[in-house]
């Protein structure tokens, strides 16, 4: 379960700095004017802060020591308002900052999903979807957590640390320099902390990925499980999973904190020095009380700081490490695109050729198709029969460039599809295939799904066109039902139904029907065949046949087998010459 099942081309790692670099030019642009404005609510608070260390000069040397009475009021009203503007300051910087921070990982976050959108086929099939998922929300959340803290804490915690520094410096600056000295080795065991956070955050991922990947099989296939009598199974590789992710965030937990008992011997070790050193210097009376509480004030509030910018390095090098996973995907270019020059399909009965196509998916050592050649002309019904494994699906996945071929051209109007745009190629074919997608929404919005804004009056009549009205009134709340999860609540024949409607509705001039009817009973198929039949028309169509007796009307018959059509013709010219596809006829054979 530790594996990571993403596959793509090997992708450089990117060291922090770059990826900061890429986050703050590309995403924390735009933001530029809030961003500005929380730093200087940051630098007021600072500012503030040190002023409380400030303060306690006159407050021991002249308030309590000095019995200086009429500075009472107004050394305590000044503490009040320094006070008053830090809450205020902090409030103001803190809400500016997280909500810049939630706007940019929102932003990543939709550029990633809309990214997943331009992907081609290939890599969907190759990667499981659970760990897609787990990208956009466990490894974005993850982001969302360090890019919100991080924006919010950085800035006023360094801008709090410089002015403490100030006061301590214009205390006494020989016993800054001293304090200052484990600067430095705090510094490289933070670095050090935060290189192996990055490493586990990624880890962490990763599994969460597995577990996403591994809970969407079991609840897909939920009846699979029961019906086999694989819980216990199933609920043992989910409980391996989910303790590997308890083990990794207990890992990340006390390498996170090793910087605290660190720190804070570090910082006795230097309080010790300046109560040893100041003790003697206020003694000889070379420093007033006054000076050295206001030193120690200072050196106590500026411990927050240097604790906070810790605790943010470590909070930051876990963000990176989901960030790197996250712009891993961004950066995937997919095989298939638009060309720079792609032009728009503009014939709207446009006819299809394939030429010499040659295709082989990733992985396979036979080729899908072998030299594939034909031609089907504007307006007219083509049938793709054969025994299963010959390469029929692989044709209907070239026309809208779901794949692209490796060589050959297959042509949509006259033109090679990878000249044209994909959005212009696609708007004019409709599908309907033997896996039928039904989302988890009412039926009317399943059947308008590839046509936005169509009227419910256009919705019922695809509907009475594909044989779906009469079980969809069926319902208490006919098209207004939802369907759930891939139409869970429909029969197989109604969710087929449903998106023959929705083929229908699409309207388009290409119709490629990939086992349409493969789900129907007897009944509902001849009534789906008569509206496929009217909808044929006009259209140029690619049929894969489920029964060949469905396809005894087509234009021409191509056979295919391994990868090569080995015969074609129309339904009586095949039956006259007794081969394969006679052999499947009379056999019963499907297709």
């Amino acid at each position: 379960m530790g594996k990571d099942n993403i596959h793509h081309a090997a992708l450089p790692k990117e060291n922090s700095l770059n990826l900061m670099k890429r986050l703050v030019k590309t995403y924390l642009g735009p933001y530029l004017g809030p961003v500005l404005i929380a730093l200087f609510f940051m630098a007021l608070a600072a500012a503030m802060t040190a002023a409380v260390a400030q303060l306690m000069q006159p407050v021991l040397d002249d308030v309590l020591n000095g019995k200086k009475t009429a500075l009472i009021l107004p050394v305590a009203a000044s503490i009040l308002g320094v006070f008053i503007v830090r809450g205020l300051s902090t409030y103001a910087h803190t809400i500016i900052m997280n909500k810049v921070g939630q706007s940019i990982v929102a932003d990543i976050q939709k550029d990633l999903f809309s990214h997943f959108m331009v992907l081609d086929l290939k890599f969907f099939h190759d990667n499981p979807s659970g760990q897609l998922i787990s990208r956009v929300i466990n490894d974005v959340n993850v982001m969302r957590i360090a890019v919100s803290d991080t924006l919010t804490g950085l800035g006023k915690s360094i801008l709090t640390l410089v002015f403490l520094i100030i006061v301590m410096f214009y205390q006494d600056w020989k016993l800054s320099l001293a304090a200052f000295t484990i600067f430095p080795f705090a510094a490289l065991f933070v670095a050090g902390i935060g290189r192996r956070l990055r490493k586990v955050s990624g880890s962490i991922q990763r599994e969460l990925g597995s577990l996403s990947d591994r809970l969407s099989q079991i609840f897909q296939g939920i009846r699979q499980v029961q019906a086999y009598g694989m819980e216990n199974f199933e609920r043992t590789r989910a409980g391996d999973a989910i303790d590997s992710v308890k083990r990794l965030n207990i890992k990340s937990v006390r390498i996170g904190n090793l910087s605290t008992p660190v720190n804070e011997i570090l910082v006795g070790v230097v309080f010790f020095g300046i109560i040893l050193y100041g003790g003697y210097e206020a003694a000889e009376g070379r420093m007033s009380a006054g000076q050295l509480g206001a030193f120690l004030a200072a050196f106590t509030l500026a411990y927050e700081p240097m604790k906070k910018l810790a605790r943010l390095n470590n909070t930051m090098q876990t963000g990176l490490g989901a960030a790197e996973r996250v712009f891993e995907m961004i950066d995937i270019v997919p095989d298939v695109q638009n060309a720079p020059d792609a032009r728009e399909l503009q014939n709207e009965t446009p006819d299809i050729a394939f030429k010499d196509v040659r295709f082989q998916y990733k992985g396979s050592d036979t080729h899908a198709l072998d030299s594939i050649s034909f031609t089907t002309a504007s307006g007219t019904v083509t049938a793709l029969v054969g025994p299963s494994g010959g390469g029929k699906s692989t044709v209907t996945n070239l026309i809208p460039r779901f794949y692209d071929v490796k060589s050959g051209s297959v042509e949509v109007g006259g033109q090679d599809v990878r000249t044209l745009s994909l959005e212009s190629l696609r708007a004019h074919i409709a599908l309907v295939s033997q896996d039928v997608t039904i989302f988890d929404d009412t039926i009317a919005a399943n059947i308008a799904y590839g046509r936005q804004g169509a009227a419910q009056e256009e919705i019922v009549e695809a509907a009475k066109a594909a044989a779906a009205h009469d079980f969809i009134e069926s319902f208490p709340e006919g098209y207004n039902t939802r369907v759930g999860e891939d139409g869970v609540k429909l029969s197989g024949g109604q969710r087929q139904r449903l998106s023959i409607a929705r083929a229908i509705l699409r309207d388009a001039p290409i119709l490629l029907l990939d086992e349409a009817t493969s789900a129907l009973d007897n009944e509902s198929e001849k009534l789906v065949q008569d509206a496929l039949h009217n909808l044929e028309q006009g259209r140029t169509t690619l049929v894969i046949a489920h029964r060949l007796s469905t396809v005894q009307n087509a234009d021409q018959i191509l056979v295919l087998d391994q990868g090569k059509i080995v015969e074609r013709g129309t339904h009586e010219t095949l039956i006259e010459r007794g081969g394969l596809y006679a052999k499947m006829y009379r056999t019963g054979l499907k297709a």
